[in-house]
């Protein structure tokens, strides 16, 4: 199965892994899953890290890619494509950009969107899993 993960998944992923639910756990721990990431997900990370919203042990920068790289999940970079697919979304949909990024990306890779926000497991036009 091919996953991507919002950027909560991966806070979760790392710091406390029993908030995700337990299909995504499963999902997540399976040796043949492909598991990736979106940049933007860096992006809300140091966002959040610098209005104190969450708390981590180093830089954001540091932290990332320490986890990326233990992981081995493997970036889904964001180019024109999906930048086209976020803003052509089947409405309706949220207007937060991070969120219609990583859907735009799940849809365009065929990925599972690994995700326990409401807005998005209620939007029918993309793969969760929660």
């Amino acid at each position: 199965m091919n996953l991507l993960l919002d950027t909560c998944a991966i806070i979760w992923a790392v710091s406390d892994p029993d908030c995700l639910s337990k299909p995504a756990r499963s999902a997540l721990a399976d040796e043949t899953a492909e598991v990736c990431y979106s940049p933007i997900s860096c992006a809300e990370i140091a966002w959040a890290v610098q209005r104190k919203k969450i708390a981590i042990d180093r830089h954001w920068r540091l932290w990332f890619r320490h986890y990326v790289e233990l992981n081995g999940w493997e970036e889904a970079p964001i180019d024109l494509n999906i930048i086209e697919e976020a803003y052509s979304l089947p409405e309706p949909f949220h207007a937060d950009p991070a969120d219609r990024i990583l859907v735009a990306t799940a849809r365009l890779r065929g990925c599972h969107l690994v995700t326990g926000d409401r807005k998005i497991l209620l939007y029918p036009h993309v793969r969760t899993l929660w």
